[in-house]
């Protein structure tokens, strides 16, 4: 087999979401946030992607995030897991309303600092680097009722102070920040992203694009702060990237696939890592009558609060076609597109796509020669019990080391790769459908998708695969 060579320090590890593992809904003085208001199952793929959610919490509903993998309470246990694999690094998240439980106080929350200071204590213990994301998918309830989201010009000042508080209570524990996850995803999923349901689809666009204005100004401020506070930090955006092929070389397939690729991969890592807005998007913002208000000193702010590397994920490709029949549609795919006949898919209906992510890693460092760090990647599966306890996940070790090569490959190719977090090291809550069913991690949580479970943890066959990898620098895989 061929081996690879991974750069010196490379940051091998895994991610995880504040909202999907901590749990502790209510303890800490700790607010509501959107995520506490989506139930469980199937349903709520559909409250993400289409019009009219109400943001409530219903008596009759389950919303497994409220106590998730009681990451809260079981911090030191996970962590010391993830240092018996050898992480170097470990993804998080902070969750804003620990810190502002409404969003717009005056003060923030020292239970919820305190609570950070020590999970940052605990990883530095075994000397994993944190890197930590600002905004992931959690923004306060009180900011989407009360202010409209990320509509409002508002949350912009908000948010600043949020990052301001966390970059200074933790200048000396964290030197890798991230300001919005997955900030492109809003195009489909605007819940999660912005704070507010769309309540027409035909009314989507300028809310959307209005809010992403917001994002891009306080994500810029976000990262001049950290540059004025952390001396030496690095600090970037964070994307979904999905390249898109053309569904045959039919020119007008080729074109819908290049504009696809323009709006939904590029558009947010355009504005945050060249700090300006693309040519390509006034013709799309006319076509749509999108008009931004744009305040006097945005664009200099955005210009001055460009990001140091492009953090994404990667779990599929897409592939497009202008006119698309009902049967074409590639159904487990969020971000849609028609199925590929050359690829295999997960349990869930995700096309599975290897070469994908050395195809991804070549275009985005060609677009924006800065370092790049792939900050999510993984397989999500249903892990069966075996009667010893073991899990012979080989089906995802199989899909991580097909995508390492791939990483390795990309190193070959003369990309500037920082690290590899892949999503999910512990299970924990799915984001598109709440259920626990959907395993990702090296960990299995004794968790189950009616909220049921000890929360025991289990280590899994690939626990052990990806300490070897970590260990020989990739070189065994």
């Amino acid at each position: 087999m061929k081996t690879y060579k991974f750069p010196e320090g490379f940051l091998w590890g895994g991610a995880t979401a504040a909202n999907q593992i901590e749990g502790g809904y209510h303890e800490g003085n700790k607010g509501l946030n959107v995520a506490d208001v989506l139930p469980g199952g199937k349903a709520r793929y559909d409250i993400l992607t289409k019009p009219g959610f109400d943001f409530e919490i219903k008596p009759d509903q389950y919303y497994p995030n409220h106590e998730a993998i009681d990451f809260y309470r079981r911090y030191k246990e996970d962590i010391a897991m993830f240092a018996e694999m050898g992480f170097k690094a470990f993804r998080m998240s902070i969750a804003w309303t620990r810190i502002f439980p409404n969003g717009d106080e005056q003060e923030p929350n020292e239970e919820g600092l305190a609570f950070y200071d020590r999970v940052l204590d605990e990883l530095h213990k075994y000397g994993i680097e944190p890197v930590v994301t600002i905004s992931h998918y959690e923004m306060p309830l009180h900011l989407v009722k009360e202010y409209g989201g990320w509509r409002s010009r508002e949350v912009v000042a908000l948010f600043e102070k949020y990052a301001r508080t966390i970059l200074n209570r933790y200048k000396d524990k964290v030197k890798y920040w991230m300001t919005f996850n997955e900030i492109n995803s809003a195009l489909v999923m605007p819940i999660n992203g912005l704070g507010f349901s769309i309540e027409k689809e035909e009314d989507r666009y300028q809310p959307t694009f209005q809010a992403y204005h917001h994002q891009f100004v306080a994500s810029s401020l976000a990262v001049k702060a950290c540059r004025e506070i952390i001396p030496g930090s690095q600090i970037g955006c964070m994307i979904l990237f999905a390249p898109v092929y053309p569904y045959d070389s039919n020119p007008e397939n080729v074109l819908h696939a290049l504009q696809e690729e323009q709006i939904f991969n590029y558009f947010c890592g355009d504005v945050q890592v060249r700090g300006e807005y693309p040519s390509y998007i006034k013709r799309y913002f006319n076509e749509h009558n999108i008009e931004l208000q744009i305040e006097e000193g945005d664009l200099e702010i955005l210009k001055e609060g460009t990001v140091d590397y492009v953090g994404f994920s990667y779990y599929m490709s897409r592939t497009e076609k202008k006119e698309k029949a009902n049967e074409d549609s590639s159904e487990g795919n969020i971000i849609g597109g028609v199925r590929n006949p050359f690829l295999e898919v997960s349990d869930w209906g995700w096309e599975i796509d290897p070469v994908g992510l050395r195809i991804s890693l070549n275009k985005l460092y060609d677009r924006y020669q800065i370092p790049l760090f792939v900050v999510e990647n993984g397989l999500g599966a249903y892990d069966q019990l075996e009667e010893d306890g073991s899990i012979n996940d080989d089906y995802r070790i199989d899909y991580l080391r097909e995508h390492i090569k791939a990483m390795g490959e990309a190193i070959e190719d003369g990309v500037d790769l920082m690290g590899y977090t892949s999503w999910g090291c512990i299970d924990m809550v799915s984001m598109s459908t709440g259920e626990f069913s959907k395993r990702y991690g090296y960990i299995y949580v004794d968790k189950h998708d009616d909220g049921s479970g000890t929360l025991q943890r289990k280590k899994k066959k690939s626990f052990f695969w990806y300490k070897d990898v970590i260990s020989t620098n990739g070189d065994k895989l």
